[in-house]
């Protein structure tokens, strides 16, 4: 082969990869922040599951980037082990598609349709326009890019080597493995049988030995997933288990199936002079029939998933690798939601440690430190200022992305509630030093402020509990709720200075006393403005079409 075609066939590769990656790219932003509602809605149902997983990789033209996507979304919760079944069995049929596509060679017009996408991108304002433009684009390069390639193996027709080395694919196990470690290395299963399609239209290899390849193919595009669930919860990581299960039990009853029977044949009769379309037509065949064999099994896929992997607690530092992972990922489909929705969590468990030094602050003031200081409420500070700086910096990444403005405005709305957690933590910590402070000077209180502190505690934890319902998606919370605490907040802010002139007056309590009593309710006040500011955040995050649900429901329902 020479340097010309050796440079075509690697250009023609790249322009058809880079098609495919236009059209996924641009998909996500018209559709990505949909993805979610439209999985959680249509997957309860094992064939409308099947039907959602086709739909979206015939759209995308990639399994890879539709199991990434399902692995991503049972991570973190979003979708249960039994409905990324069906989502893996219907990316399986819907990444035929592409091969289909090629069968029908419509090469001729692809300039056309790869100018028609690039005059919209580049005359059309409405960013929407722009990014079908982009789909329409990568659709044309696509096919420009599989001619360069199929041009590129016309001449290996003539070459023995090439003939004498293609050939020996008709060993299964041969054919298997080179399927499977050259889409491994691709990450495309949809781009190598292109490839595969392109050596077939060159009349470089025959169907007898390009269907074990083509099983091949359909094992090596697990490899995508199996990276992209490194570090993830168990269950995303038996949900590439299942894609790897799902692919080689196929493998294994075709690979019978061509060996015992005319099977082959069969298929190349259906059209004996196209071999592009002999290959589709069995990789198609491959994946439907495989799902259809499954479909009833898909209980029992997950149970032995689960008996294979069984649970084990994933460390923190793991699921911020993962979250590295993601964003680095070259597949975007679904990459908003799922790291959205990873940080909502993050942030709950931020709001539930600043709730905990809330209370344990004000217990400390009214009733002493206790045995270990304020050590335990500083290390949970530490963790709390330590989560803000680690989740900060997730959203700025998150928002280097294409993003919706309903997206952008929700990564605003949690960096709001992040700063305000972060800011009530630090006036819980001023709290625990007030108490430190009382025991090493030796300071009292009345039995009057005693009470008072306690009143306070009460109204901080009834305020912190609010902040967890919106932050559940609670369908009871309302604004007004949150509203009327810190309203409560400032009037017993209000009547307890009173309440501290009085006493003072009466020569009940100390200066210093009264000082550190004096920054406290100030403290409790901010705590409760705080407070207030979170509850309108999540309050202002809202799902499409529901009219205002809280935060939960709109990211982690």
């Amino acid at each position: 082969m020479g340097v010309e075609l050796v440079l075509s066939l690697l250009g023609g590769l790249a322009l058809f990869m880079y098609g495919m990656q236009m059209m996924s790219t641009n998909l996500e932003a018209v559709a990505g922040n949909r993805m979610k509602q439209i999985l959680e809605r249509l997957t309860a149902n094992r064939f409308l599951g099947v039907l959602v997983g086709a739909g979206i990789t015939a759209l995308i033209q990639s399994s890879s980037a539709t199991t990434v996507m399902t692995v991503g979304f049972v991570n973190s919760g979003l979708m249960t082990l039994k409905q990324a079944v069906w989502i893996i069995m219907g990316a399986n049929v819907g990444t035929t598609i592409t091969g289909q596509l090629i069968a029908l060679d419509i090469g001729a017009l692809a300039p056309l349709i790869a100018f028609v996408g690039v005059m919209l991108l580049i005359f059309v304002k409405n960013k929407k326009v722009q990014h079908v433009g982009g789909i329409v684009a990568g659709i044309g390069v696509l096919f420009i890019g599989m001619g360069m390639m199929s041009d590129a193996m016309v001449p290996l027709r003539d070459s023995q080597t090439f003939i004498h080395m293609v050939t020996k694919f008709s060993n299964p196990l041969l054919g298997i493995l080179v399927g499977a470690v050259f889409t491994a290395i691709i990450q495309s299963s949809s781009a190598s049988v292109g490839i595969l399609q392109a050596l077939a239209m060159g009349g470089v290899i025959n169907l007898h030995s390009a269907v074990f390849v083509l099983f091949g193919q359909n094992i090596g595009t697990c490899i995508t997933a199996l990276l992209a669930s490194v570090g993830t919860s168990r269950n995303a990581k038996r949900t590439t288990l299942i894609h790897l299960m799902f692919n080689v039990i196929g493998t294994a009853l075709f690979v019978t199936l061509c060996i015992l029977t005319p099977f082959t044949d069969f298929v190349a009769g259906l059209t004996p002079d196209n071999p592009v379309a002999q290959i589709a037509n069995v990789h198609t065949i491959f994946n439907i029939s495989t799902t259809l064999i499954l479909l009833p099994f898909g209980s029992m896929l997950e149970k032995i998933a689960i008996a294979l992997l069984p649970d084990k607690q994933v460390p923190v530092k793991d699921a911020d690798r993962w979250f590295e992972d993601l964003m680095a990922s070259k597949h975007h489909l679904g990459v908003s939601t799922i790291a959205i929705s990873q940080i909502h969590d993050e942030i709950t468990q931020m709001l539930d440690t600043a709730a905990v030094n809330v209370s344990e602050s004000f217990m400390a003031v009214a009733n002493g430190p206790g045995n270990d200081g304020i050590h335990p409420i500083e290390e949970r500070e530490e963790e709390i200022d330590l989560s803000n700086v680690r989740i900060s910096k997730k959203i700025s990444k998150i928002l280097v992305l294409d993003q919706t403005p309903k997206d952008v405005d929700t990564l605003n709305r949690m960096y709001t509630i992040l700063g305000n957690i972060e800011r009530i933590g630090d006036h819980a910590m001023n709290l625990a030093e007030y108490a430190e402070t009382i025991e090493q000077k030796g300071l009292s209180f009345s039995g009057y402020a005693q009470k008072e502190f306690k009143t306070m505690e009460e109204t901080c934890r009834e305020g912190m509990g609010i902040l967890r319902r919106a932050a559940d998606g609670d369908p009871e919370f309302r604004l007004s709720m949150a509203e009327e605490i810190e309203q409560r907040i400032d009037d017993i802010t209000l009547k307890f200075r009173q309440n501290q002139i009085d006493r003072m007056r009466e020569g009940n309590c100390n200066v210093e006393s009264s000082i550190l009593y004096s920054e406290m309710l100030t403290d409790y006040e901010r705590i409760g403005d705080h407070m207030l500011n979170i509850a309108q955040a999540y309050a202002a995050i809202e799902r499409p079409g529901d009219g205002g649900q809280t935060a939960a429901a709109a990211i982690a329902s």
